[in-house]
């Protein structure tokens, strides 16, 4: 029997990245162009839409850029549509929009921002998916790539919101990995550690977090906070042909921080 080299090539593929205009969407959008898909981008912000659709078309792409707000429901099956119109059927979903709601807690969690945590993370993911997959179904391939975060393993105390959203993501993850295999479709999560972004730019950047710094990075091997660009490869392989036996898993991009006790150190 010979040997079948794995296949990172996405030409001729379709793909659709949330929150695709900056941080870990933008990274993953600018990846996936570098590979070959063409890419459609759903987020909120026009001009920083504006500015990525470029970005992607410089690598000789094909590209989208559709302003809506991912938590109005009523707008989701119609990106998806404008999406299949101007770039054709969806081969790729990456659901990675969301925002991280610092509330101290249950007892100081607002009710709102709860509803809000769950509906982008969560909810969100779950009716793109949806229609990206029905379509998927009929053409019997597809990959959906759901961003977690290491907070869907660990307690996640000043973030409750955050972290039960991303534990459902992974959980939702899981299901739709066996429900779908049978129509060829691989669903898969990407679960980033501590990466270099505006999001995290408060716990660099502000000396009211140092001590939270300091423990963070003695926790993570690599030493160091994660680029970006290093979740692209992730995403990549997950959406490639190379992964085409590989579906349920959450795939960690945190420079080891999940496989090392907490009195970790350099």
């Amino acid at each position: 029997m010979g040997f079948a080299a794995p296949s990172f090539d996405l030409t001729g593929r379709v793909a659709v990245v949330t929150g695709g205009n900056r941080g870990i969407g933008r990274s993953i959008a600018l990846g996936l162009a570098s590979a070959g898909a063409s890419v459609a981008i759903l987020a909120r912000d026009a001009n920083r839409n504006a500015a990525v659709e470029e970005e992607l078309e410089a690598f000789g792409q094909r590209a989208f850029a559709d302003t809506l707000d991912l938590t109005d429901r009523s707008t989701l099956g119609p990106a998806m549509e404008h999406v299949e119109a101007a770039l054709g059927p969806v081969d790729i979903l990456v659901n990675n929009a969301g925002t991280a709601d610092i509330s101290g807690g249950i007892l100081s969690q607002d009710e709102e921002a709860w509803d809000a945590a769950l509906a982008i993370h969560l909810t969100a993911t779950m009716l793109l998916s949806r229609v990206a997959a029905s379509s998927m179904k009929e053409r019997r391939g597809g990959k959906i790539v759901n961003l977690a975060s290491m907070y869907a393993i660990f307690g996640a105390g000043s973030l409750p919101s955050y972290g039960a959203a991303k534990g459902g993501v992974v959980q939702l993850t899981k299901a739709m990995a066996v429900e779908l295999a049978p129509f060829g479709i691989q669903v898969n999560a990407i679960a980033p550690g501590w990466i270099a972004t505006e999001m995290t730019a408060v716990v660099r950047d502000d000396a009211a977090w140092s001590d939270m710094h300091a423990m963070l990075m003695a926790r993570t091997p690599a030493g160091r906070w994660g680029d970006a660009d290093e979740c692209a490869g992730a995403a990549i392989f997950l959406a490639s042909d190379a992964a085409r036996f590989v579906t349920g898993v959450m795939l960690p991009v945190d420079g080891g921080y999940s496989i090392a006790a907490p009195s970790c150190s350099h």
